[in-house]
């Protein structure tokens, strides 16, 4: 299954690589640094429960379909036809 991780912790190791590179003011590259920490464990936490959500959706579509798949649709025409039958049966008297 994929995990987004990897390329989070990419990206977000390539920004903490450019803070550590050219910020030489220590208490203003701890700053960034922990603002880059901080919006990891965000993006992490929200790509995750988007993986839940989209799991989720999935497999209650699948369930839908095989819902729609088992329906019996020749015994529900034959439903309709009674009843059309039995209406203009009682129509007609």
């Amino acid at each position: 299954m994929f995990t987004p991780d990897a390329i989070i912790d990419t990206v977000q190791n390539g920004k903490k690589t450019f803070v550590k590179t050219f910020v030489q003011n220590e208490v203003m590259a701890d700053a960034m640094n922990d603002f880059v920490d901080q919006q990891t464990n965000y993006t992490k936490k929200a790509m995750s429960a988007t993986q839940d959500m989209m799991t989720t959706v999935a497999q209650e579509t699948v369930k839908a379909f095989q819902n729609i798949s088992k329906f019996d649709y020749a015994k529900f025409g034959e439903g309709v036809m009674k009843a059309y039958t039995a209406q203009n049966t009682a129509k007609a008297k």
